[in-house]
């Protein structure tokens, strides 16, 4: 009984430190306030509906490249690759003087809600690489395609390649029915019809299915780990800017939902060579300039084995692959990534 009332006494002793420790935390973070992301100086170039495009401010001499053109996914707001200072992807970018311009989606509202995925990857997409060629008096563009946004690219590049010099493939599916794909497992059986008859699909019910593939790390432990911060304003900080991200989760336009959803992760036409956009066959094998394809070794929303395949499915000459060894959001934020990524790429467009 002794050693029964000794547990229990330490258990309310830690109770009570946990307590103390919550309430300083949460004093600490009401002291915060807003966080601001995206800081990076970039001016609004081109406006199409909802679409904007962004070309930000050089930081360093030219490395005489094409302008980079960063296609981002519609269900998650672009400032991830500018979320601080020292986490910015963009910004190592720009440092090693890559021409960064950058498509974001903005916020789908009802007006949005007929629009076909074609009109995103065939008109929007197709509307900005036309600007920039443009603007620069060139012919193509590297490309640089972020999960979603990476399909998009893909999708792009094998209808017009002769507009991408290089394409940059990042935590991008490809194969959306490898057995590790939990998400994919997930919304086999989600009727699409009945989930958009109504409207656009809410971003906060997209949110909720991602959260809940890794329930206890996504929904708890980060909790938890927060409180050993020690209310240390720096570490509060960089975990506000990242909780702003995951909760700011744009509505997704029901008809370009539907069809993603039910084409890719379905269907898994891509892969398969049955995808049609515009009325013309999306063909992997048209696309023939070099490719890059980058993939987490811990991701849990593209598992590797979505995102390896690429090469197999291309008729590219020069198509090479890296594995970071990081997770999905790891990929623009960590430090492994942050020494790894930016010069990666930049060393492979130069080359």
């Amino acid at each position: 009984m002794s050693d029964i009332a000794h547990l229990l006494s330490r258990l309310l002793e830690e109770g009570a430190s946990m307590q103390e420790q919550a309430r300083a935390t949460a004093h600490a973070l009401r002291g915060i306030g807003e966080v601001q992301v995206g800081l990076l100086d970039k001016e609004r170039v081109y406006t199409d509906n909802k679409v904007q495009l962004y070309h930000y401010a050089p930081k360093a001499r030219s490395a005489g490249l094409p302008p980079l053109l960063i296609c981002y996914a519609m269900v998650n707001r672009p400032y991830m690759l500018d979320l601080q200072p020292d986490r910015s992807l963009i910004r190592e970018l720009l440092s090693l003087g890559v021409d960064v311009y950058l498509i974001d989606w903005g916020y789908p509202d009802g007006a949005d809600r007929f629009i076909p995925l074609e009109e995103y990857i065939c008109g929007y997409l197709d509307r900005c690489v036309h600007h920039i060629l443009e603007k620069h008096s060139i012919d193509c563009i590297n490309l640089l395609g972020i999960c979603q946004g990476g399909t998009f690219s893909l999708c792009y590049a094998a209808l017009k390649p002769l507009r991408v010099a290089n394409l940059i493939t990042m935590v991008t599916p490809v194969d959306f029915k490898t057995p590790e794909n939990l998400l994919s497992k997930w919304v086999q059986y989600i009727d699409m019809d009945l989930l958009t008859q109504s409207g656009n699909v809410s971003g906060e019910f997209l949110n909720m299915i991602f959260l809940a593939l890794m329930p206890f790390r996504l929904t708890q432990q980060k909790y938890v780990n927060l409180l050993h911060a020690n209310s240390d304003r720096a570490q509060l900080e960089n975990f506000m800017r990242m909780e702003k991200w995951i909760f700011d989760s744009p509505d997704q336009p029901a008809r370009a939902c539907r069809e993603f959803v039910q084409w890719f992760f379905q269907d898994n036409r891509l892969i398969r060579g049955e995808l049609e956009l515009a009325a013309t066959s999306v063909r992997l094998k048209n696309i023939t300039c070099p490719v890059l394809n980058i993939y987490a070794a811990k991701d849990h929303l593209v598992p590797p084995s979505a995102s390896v395949s690429l090469g197999a499915h291309i008729s590219s000459k020069k198509y090479q692959s890296l594995q970071v060894d990081v997770g999905h959001i790891g990929i623009y934020v960590s430090g492994k990534a942050r020494k790894t990524v930016p010069h990666a790429i930049f060393n492979w467009l130069h080359a």
